[in-house]
């Protein structure tokens, strides 16, 4: 089953980002808007093998098609979450400029889900700054990569 949730993209405007369900209806409603922490007990069980595999974000494929994202760039943010960003980090409206992505520089390198927002700031701004075709290959190959050696791992 697919939901929505709003982010935000491209010079700050909001669309709907598609993903695959892998909590149960009204999750949110209990404990907010929060990262799961590892070995969260919330996801269901095809949500944990979707989560596992990284299948839960197939679906922002739509999101490429439709112009809302890109398959490579900074990962796009909920809105309460670039608001209190762009107080706290300098420059973090910077990744604003250039279309959210599927995967990025910043996932590659291990900064995935819970982890620091300067840090991962740092790496948007580097790939922001250092854009090109081959580093856009580049991620997508160490995507892929990751993917299936953290399918291994698991």
């Amino acid at each position: 089953m697919l939901y929505r949730q709003e982010r935000t993209g491209l010079d700050g405007r909001t669309f709907d980002m598609l993903k695959f369900r892998t909590m149960p209806e009204g999750t949110e409603g209990e404990s907010g808007p929060v990262w799961a922490p590892r070995g969260d007990r919330r996801p269901t069980r095809l949500g944990r093998t979707l989560r596992r595999l990284s299948l839960d974000e197939l679906p922002q494929l739509w999101n490429v098609l439709t112009g809302d994202m890109s398959l490579v760039g900074p990962r796009p943010e909920r809105r309460s979450s670039s608001i209190s960003s762009r107080r706290a980090v300098p420059q973090y409206m910077l990744r604003h400029k250039v279309k959210a992505g599927l995967t990025g520089w910043a996932q590659v390198n291990g900064l995935r889900g819970d982890t620091s927002i300067e840090k991962r700031i740092e790496y948007d701004l580097y790939y922001i700054q250092n854009w090109s075709l081959a580093l856009d290959v580049k991620i997508m190959i160490l995507t892929l990569y990751r993917a299936w050696q953290h399918r291994h791992l698991a």
